[in-house]
């Protein structure tokens, strides 16, 4: 009879379950200042399509504060230096970054699994630095109400890795939340989203927001040869809109957005199109003795603006400032994992209620099916004095901004 054998790695002063932005960034920092740090990514590599591609100004100004920010922007990318949207033919512009405090002052767009490699190939060069890719988190190490670390899944059979601090960076289904039974509260959202891909060609309008008209909102994402294609739709209404056949998926996207016309073939299956059930929610608690939740693990954002990366990374910043002495000292108490949560939720909090606000509008838009007009209060809104720059601030650099903190 075979037995599997559960092995035990040496000690990590903080295993970082989740090799997201979050999870990467905190690692980093970590590292930096001097504390053993493993961070443990289920996936063999970063390649995941119908992620987030925007790196705001926010976090642009954390890698400057780092030494990295002209590093990474040699990397290919596209610069938005403000956003706006197409309402019933009418552009309307929402906001503009070209007033933000930042060294960088636009949105980079550029795919999330090059941000990755490069963030863990910086963090790598650090000797406290260790990342296993391919290790799946399954479990929590506990004793006596305490966590002392994570099971997982590796190539070569189970794995235990002790840790002073497991911090769960693994994302809105997060094994760590689960594992510790922490208390989640749900908004409840009316809309969710189809990702799919469609080709780019020279000339090609740039519009970092989207286009809105007959009961739909379409998102366009440059990655330079082809879009990223986020398409709104009522709450789990995906399964009508099969039903009704691709021929007529593929002329709605072309009704909204005319310059695609002839280009919507190239989705000729399903397989193609990419549901992601979109949650806004919050922990209501988001540590434990040992375990600490961050990031989308901690609180599920919505992809209106964009945000949920850059507030993912001011935790990571947020909690290596709040949580490096205590590491390095060995006197990391419940307190100090509870300070993260003071500290950051009403930040959180607050961008979800604007969040949640927007959902609103948006189920008034997709229950109509008419050609619509720019809304009256939208174009008042839009022509206010200083609208696009407080606007540009709240996306760009979010309500609660993070700086590195040198130890």
């Amino acid at each position: 009879m075979d037995v599997t054998t559960t092995h035990r790695t040496p000690p990590a002063t903080c295993c970082i379950i989740g090799g997201g932005p979050a999870g990467i960034m905190l690692g980093f920092l970590l590292a930096r200042s001097g504390v053993p740090v493993t961070v443990l990514e289920k996936h063999k590599d970063f390649f995941r399509d119908f992620r987030g591609d925007t790196i705001h100004p926010s976090t642009l100004e954390l890698l400057y504060e780092l030494g990295l920010l002209e590093k990474l922007l040699a990397l290919p990318h596209s610069q938005v230096t403000g956003l706006s949207a197409i309402v019933g033919g009418q552009r309307m512009v929402m906001s503009d970054f070209s007033h933000l405090p930042t060294h960088a002052k636009f949105v980079a767009l550029m795919p999330q699994w090059d941000f990755l490699n490069f963030l863990s190939t910086e963090a790598s060069r650090f000797p406290n630095f260790t990342i296993r890719m391919g290790w799946e988190a399954t479990g929590l190490l506990q004793q006596n109400g305490v966590t002392t670390g994570v099971v997982a899944n590796t190539p070569d059979g189970p794995v235990e890795i002790p840790a002073t601090l497991t911090v769960g960076c693994d994302g809105r289904h997060a094994i760590s939340r689960q594992a510790a039974h922490l208390p989640l509260f749900d908004f409840g959202v009316p809309i969710d989203i189809l990702w799919l891909r469609i080709a780019r060609q020279p000339g090609d309008p740039e519009n970092a927001l989207g286009y809105v008209n007959y009961g739909r909102f379409i998102i366009l994402i440059n990655r330079n040869d082809y879009f990223q294609v986020g398409y709104l739709i009522p709450k789990d209404t995906f399964p009508q809109i099969q039903q009704a056949g691709l021929p007529a998926f593929q002329q709605g996207i072309e009704r909204i957005v005319p310059f695609l016309a002839n280009r919507t073939a190239e989705i000729d299956s399903w397989d193609k199109v990419k549901l992601l059930t979109i949650q806004v929610n919050h922990l209501t608690q988001w540590s434990e003795p040992g375990l600490l939740c961050i990031g989308d693990a901690a609180h599920a954002m919505s992809p209106v603006g964009g945000i949920g990366i850059n507030i993912a990374l001011q935790d990571a910043v947020a909690t290596a400032n709040l949580l490096t002495e205590a590491l390095l000292s060995n006197a990391l108490t419940e307190h100090h994992l509870r300070q993260v949560q003071q500290y950051r939720e009403s930040a959180v909090h607050n961008t979800q209620r604007a969040q949640v606000f927007a959902h609103r509008i948006l189920r008034h838009v997709l229950s109509r099916t008419d050609p619509i007009q720019a809304p009256l209060p939208l174009r008042i809104l839009t022509h206010i004095p200083g609208f696009k720059y407080l606007a540009g601030r709240f996306i760009g650099m979010g309500l609660q901004p993070e700086h590195i903190k040198n130890f």
